[in-house]
């Protein structure tokens, strides 16, 4: 794909994004908005790394800083950098600079990969020269035709009788600066059918509603007809971990949400999501949350208290 040629950021809109979002976060963290798939967040103070799923998604932060870590990868992105994910992803997000005065503002737009499969058909585009496997999150630079679309789609929260008509085409503009972007290659090797990634990409896919199964890699490669070294050697570079280390983080991110949530018992928990063992369970447990299930959960129990 030939470069476009794309402008810095300009410090009045991320003003005016900023004004929008803290005032509609006021005394929240997260907040959902009007706009489907958009979501805004507010942080008053710096954080420790906090365990989350994150899905396709750009993540702006107009005011702050934070900072995602996916293995052993650190994202670290500000208001001139934002982050993008390509694929559901384990990873731990982080706010590095915050106050109660100058909150971490920001926004997170989910993406529809199908809106720009649909724009690389209609719109004739030639892939980017390289398309090699890369992790499926990066940092991009921030421009100011970028930030121009999401000004225009924040813009609609206050004329929500436009909503409906508006906001689609708005996001397909973002979908279309993200093609344009220094990150480009990363969304065509996931949108390319038949590549590695995309292969990768549906194995995720069946990852997460089929978690609680027994994993066979054999069978899971048939299904996308790689072979188990392939499928082990590409899913590491896109996810920074094994499938096994995958399927393990949303079994235990699993158990952990219905042991807070549900009440259950933690061999209850454990079993629900797929364990055999109990005591393999509070292993695994501790060594991804720092505590066995029982004080884990009472502390997070005493903090939301």
């Amino acid at each position: 794909m030939p470069s476009t040629p794309q402008t810095p950021p300009d410090n009045t809109v991320l003003q005016h994004l900023c004004q929008i979002i803290a005032t509609r976060t006021h005394g929240d963290e997260d907040r959902d908005t009007a706009i489907t798939e958009l979501s805004f967040f507010r942080r008053e103070q710096q954080t420790n790394p906090c365990s989350c799923m994150v899905e396709p998604s750009v993540v702006l932060v107009v005011q702050g800083e934070k900072q995602m870590l996916v293995g052993e990868q650190s994202y670290a992105y500000d208001t001139q950098h934002f982050l993008l994910n390509a694929v559901d992803l384990p990873a731990s997000s982080q706010v590095l600079s915050a106050s109660s005065r100058e909150p971490c503002l920001g926004l997170v737009l989910r993406l529809d990969l199908r809106i720009m499969a649909d724009l690389i058909a209609q719109g004739g585009m030639c892939p980017p020269a390289s398309q090699s496997s890369q992790p499926g999150m990066a940092l991009g630079t921030v421009t100011s035709e970028l930030l121009d679309a999401f000004s225009r789609l924040l813009g609609l929260l206050d004329q929500p009788q436009h909503i409906g008509v508006m906001a689609p085409l708005i996001k397909r503009e973002i979908h279309y600066r993200l093609l344009m972007s220094d990150q480009a290659s990363r969304l065509w090797q996931i949108l390319a059918t038949g590549s590695h990634s995309q292969r990768i990409a549906r194995v995720i896919d069946w990852l997460k509603t089929h978690y609680t199964e027994p994993l066979r890699i054999d069978d899971l490669a048939a299904r996308v007809q790689m072979s188990s070294s392939s499928l082990h050697h590409h899913f590491r570079q896109l996810t920074t971990m094994s499938p096994l280390q995958y399927v393990k983080w949303l079994r235990l991110n699993e158990a952990r949400r219905l042991m807070l949530s549900d009440k259950l018992e933690a061999a209850t928990a454990a079993f629900r999501v797929g364990y055999e063992s109990p005591s393999q369970f509070s292993r695994e447990y501790a060594r991804l949350f720092g505590l066995p299930p029982k004080r884990d959960i009472s502390q997070l129990a005493q903090a939301s208290g």
